[in-house]
């Protein structure tokens, strides 16, 4: 791709953005609170982050079960901030308007080309949340972009008040990680008694839930690990997904470095 042809297509993700805010004139981030400190995430992942949430200016490392993500960029759609995906094409957004996202709020990128960390960088001029994937080895890519240009991003994402996941990758620097692991599946209630796969009738039923452990850990911070429960109710078009509790936060036996 030309240089050119580079820059028409930045240009044309502002134009975006601009128009997502609702003001074609002038950059969406103009429209953010300023006393917002944090982003608004699932609740029953508030005691285990800092200050209740993940705090803007953060650029923070995600990896896991792609559940949980859902479930974080739903939050924030939901609670009417923009979000932006780069180079995640799987990532299921019915799960997230399951969960109670404006899929208005939501751009997505799912082929950035050669540099998706300079999409990404672009995103961050008018998104609450910029979610980054791994996208694979090479120039740019979010598995191996340079601790030089990994603090001129982190810069960027300070000043413009915003986080940036990354999903699957590395980052060099990153405050906070976030990790998500299966314990268990749950069965939808139509087989009684059945409340994981397995207790259930092998070939019988179908699966409603999952239960998740998350750990969030960062620098100067004591990890802390809590389990949460992703609960399906109804079918086809009324279903719904929430999440809830299932322990109270407590420590890992781990500090960050």
């Amino acid at each position: 791709m030309d240089v050119s042809s580079r820059t028409d297509e930045l240009a044309g993700l502002r134009r975006r953005m601009a128009a997502m805010s609702g003001r074609p004139d002038r950059h969406a981030v103009e429209t953010r609170d300023p006393a917002a400190g944090v982003l608004p995430i699932p609740e029953p992942l508030s005691e285990i982050l800092p200050h209740n949430g993940i705090p803007r200016g953060t650029v923070a490392r995600f990896d896991g079960a792609n559940s949980l993500l859902v479930a974080m960029i739903a939050s924030v759609a939901r609670a009417g901030g923009q979000v932006g995906i780069v180079g995640m094409p799987r990532l299921s957004l019915l799960s997230a308007v399951e969960m109670g996202a404006d899929l208005s709020r939501i751009a997505t990128i799912p082929d950035p080309g050669i540099d998706p960390v300079e999409v990404a960088a672009v995103l961050l001029d008018g998104m609450d949340l910029v979610v980054l994937g791994k996208v694979g080895p090479g120039v740019g890519a979010a598995d191996a972009v340079a601790p030089s240009r990994a603090r001129v991003v982190m810069g960027r994402v300070r000043k413009q008040s915003s986080v940036l996941l990354v999903a699957g990758g590395t980052w060099p620097g990153a405050q906070l990680t976030i990790e998500a692991r299966v314990l268990t599946y749950r069965h939808s209630p139509l087989v009684p008694g059945a409340t994981d796969l397995d207790s259930a009738r092998s070939g019988y039923g179908r699966i409603g839930g999952m239960r998740l452990q998350v750990t969030a850990s960062g620098r100067g911070r004591q990890s802390q690990s809590t389990e949460v429960d992703l609960l399906a109710r109804g079918q086809g078009a009324g279903r719904t997904v929430e999440m809830v509790s299932t322990t109270s936060a407590r420590p890992v036996l781990a500090v960050a470095n």
